[in-house]
């Protein structure tokens, strides 16, 4: 089974592919990434090269599930609106290339990754690196925190559910 584990975001997307061993019980890094965008270009510019680059690895790697941090509430409402646009276009692919979707609070993450769920980012990068049997840590918090978030679904952590009420 391969996770696709994406944290969410308008300037920089952070993204993680691990791969469930499920016989040994093993947690696989295959590969992640930053897909950055540009404060400069149009909105609707930015989704689309989102989209396009989340394509690409979706084709590349085939993830059975997409695995995210859950857009919870924020005070701060203009820093809230771009991630979920760009969430937006995260789910529409999840939808597109039938993958299971897993979403989960940042302090889940943290839980499940360090056994603190107010751990640091710094916290999170090191135990994803020895998690993932890495010889570094990444050197990108946002794909750090991807990976974090694809191991959190493949210790099946119960997941926050995106219906809106």
């Amino acid at each position: 089974m391969r996770i696709l584990g994406v944290d969410p975001g308008l300037k920089n997307i952070g993204w993680g592919i691990i791969e469930v061993i499920s016989h040994q019980r093993l947690l696989r890094h295959l590969d992640h990434g930053v897909i950055e965008t540009s404060s400069t270009w149009k909105l609707a510019d930015r989704l689309k090269h989102l989209h396009d680059e989340l394509s690409t690895i979706i084709m590349e790697y085939n993830p059975d599930i997409l695995a995210n941090e859950a857009l919870l509430f924020q005070k701060n409402v203009s820093s809230a609106l771009p991630v979920a646009h760009a969430r937006g276009v995260i789910l529409c692919l999840s939808a597109m290339h039938q993958m299971e979707v897993k979403s989960f609070a940042p302090n889940t993450i943290k839980q499940a990754v360090t056994g603190n769920g107010n751990a640091t980012k710094l916290d999170v990068q090191q135990m994803v690196k020895i998690l993932l049997k890495l010889h570094t840590a990444p050197n990108s918090d946002h794909a750090a925190d991807a990976l974090a978030c694809a191991i959190t679904a493949a210790y099946g952590t119960p997941c926050v559910s995106d219906k809106l009420t």
